[in-house]
């Protein structure tokens, strides 16, 4: 399950994670973050090296400003602190965890 991720636990779950983490900008509103969410879900529990997060733009709108969130969902990959790349808008589970994969 996807940790849920807040502008008080970012950088001690996100910057200072020693796996890449991919974490999915999402709002209750969106449509296509419903459609991705499971998607992003079977994700985590297959991808053992890579730890998975979601932000929810609403509650959090001042990390998703910070991090330059302009559309969701978006999924930013961080590696070793740094954002690795960013996936907007849906895909398929192979689809993104290739995406995922050439990331980190």
């Amino acid at each position: 399950m996807p940790k849920e991720i807040t502008a008080e636990n970012f950088e001690k779950e996100v910057l200072k994670s020693d796996k890449p983490f991919a974490i999915d900008y999402w709002a209750p509103w969106c449509g296509p973050c419903k459609m991705m969410a499971p998607v992003f879900e079977k994700l985590a529990k297959k991808m053992a090296k890579v730890n998975f997060g979601k932000v929810n733009v609403d509650k959090q709108a001042k990390l998703a400003h910070e991090n330059g969130i302009l559309s969701i969902p978006c999924i930013v990959v961080y590696n070793k602190g740094d954002e690795a790349g960013r996936i907007v808008g849906f895909m398929s589970e192979d689809q993104l965890k290739k995406r995922i994969e050439s990331l980190i």
